[in-house]
């Protein structure tokens, strides 16, 4: 079968940069290492195909030479080398591959600087954890302070989180000598790998206890149930989180806390819909008040106030109440009013009777806009005609 085209395994141009070569290789390798894949034979095969063609195209004069003869310059009497790839120091065999610590290559794979395992021991982190709280208008338009219960990890309290019984003390790892880690060799494709593991003893801590503590046996760690009072500031929406430092599970022998999410819903209001900072609110009004003008009682999140209300107030009329909306660091929104003008109904045959009177008595002064609209709509169809 014939060999695939080295930039295609990368893909990459054929003028691509020392820079992009690297790139690519670090980006393939971390797609298809075998530690990524586990008993994936197809991956593995893919593996050794990106190795082979970053051993060349890494490679000036390798690179040179397979722009200028493909594969045949490395095949028997191509007269780059002799044996194939063989003839490459470091790739036939396992030259040049001996003693490769995993986790330095992982580490550079994805962008870290040092490697986990030149870390030695470490701190355990606990777990963070979500809590969902829901919240009123009201209590997110002035900020409120909440009491939350909630179950997590707390630090065991017969021994403090060490996972030590009182009276004993916390020894060196015999397993890991304290490192935190086991290293372990291993033959594959590319050849002898270093491999780093947490030590399985002492769970990377390095540190193990002389005897137990008989209530967490030896993690440090046990179930509690926790009280806390969050101050909730204002201005908060829906899908907002709260973060609650060491709010979380605490960490395995003597490890810090993990943090706490408080996940915020704002449940919808009967009267007020939200817009940001503002709030909405729809007011309905009688007819006579629309008229001729008088006062409308309104609902604030401060409590109830009167507006004025003009004369002559047609349906849809805003109005702006600044500083009446939530309320967000130094600074308050509005809220807006928009007017609906309620039709009565149910009339008797009396109040008909007087309307009609009415409405005869009124002329086109007092209704301009529907004047307006009907010399409009004549001039429209006198043009059709």
């Amino acid at each position: 079968m014939a060999k695939r085209d080295y930039y295609e395994i990368l893909g990459i141009p054929k003028n691509a940069s020392e820079q992009d070569i690297k790139k690519a290789y670090r980006t393939m390798a971390k797609k298809y290492h075998p530690d990524m894949n586990k008993d994936n034979k197809e991956a593995e095969a893919k593996f050794k195909e990106v190795q082979e063609a970053n051993e060349v195209l890494s490679d000036p004069q390798k690179r040179a030479a397979y722009d200028q003869y493909g594969h045949a310059a490395f095949e028997q009497g191509g007269g780059f080398g002799q044996g194939g790839f063989g003839g490459f120091e470091g790739f036939g065999g396992f030259g040049g591959f001996e003693d490769i610590d995993l986790g330095d290559i992982l580490g550079g794979m994805f962008g870290g600087g040092r490697s986990r395992a030149n870390r030695g021991p470490r701190v355990k982190e606990g777990a963070d954890l979500r809590y969902n709280l829901t919240l009123t208008l009201e209590e997110v338009a002035f900020g409120t302070e909440k009491e939350i219960k909630y179950k997590r990890k707390g630090k065991c309290k017969t021994c403090h989180g060490s996972g030590a019984e009182p009276g004993h003390s916390m020894k060196t790892c015999d397993k890991c000598h304290g490192s935190g880690q086991i290293r372990t060799q291993q033959r594959s494709i590319f050849g002898i790998q270093t491999v780093v593991h947490e030590c399985d003893k002492c769970h990377g801590t390095g540190k193990v206890p002389e005897k137990e503590c008989h209530t967490c046996h030896g993690s440090g760690v046990e179930k509690e149930t926790v009280t806390k009072k969050i101050r909730i500031q204002s201005g908060l929406e829906t899908g907002d989180r709260v973060r609650v430092t060491d709010g979380g599970d605490a960490g395995e022998n003597d490890g810090v806390y993990g943090d706490l999410y408080i996940f915020i819903t704002v449940k919808e209001h009967e009267i007020f819909k939200r817009n940001g900072y503002d709030i909405y609110c729809e007011v309905p009004i009688g007819m006579t008040t629309a008229i001729l003008g008088g006062e409308a009682e309104i609902p604030t999140l401060d409590g109830k106030m009167k507006i004025k209300i003009p004369e002559g107030t047609q349906n849809g009329k805003i109005f702006r109440l600044k500083e009446k909306g939530i309320t967000y660091r130094d600074r308050r929104g509005s809220e807006i009013i928009e007017i609906k003008i309620e039709t009565p109904a149910n009339l008797t045959e009396k109040q008909k009777k007087i309307l009609k009177e009415f409405d005869e008595s009124l002329g086109k002064k007092n209704y301009k806009e529907s004047h307006s609209f009907i010399d409009k709509m004549k001039k429209f169809f006198k043009g059709e005609e």
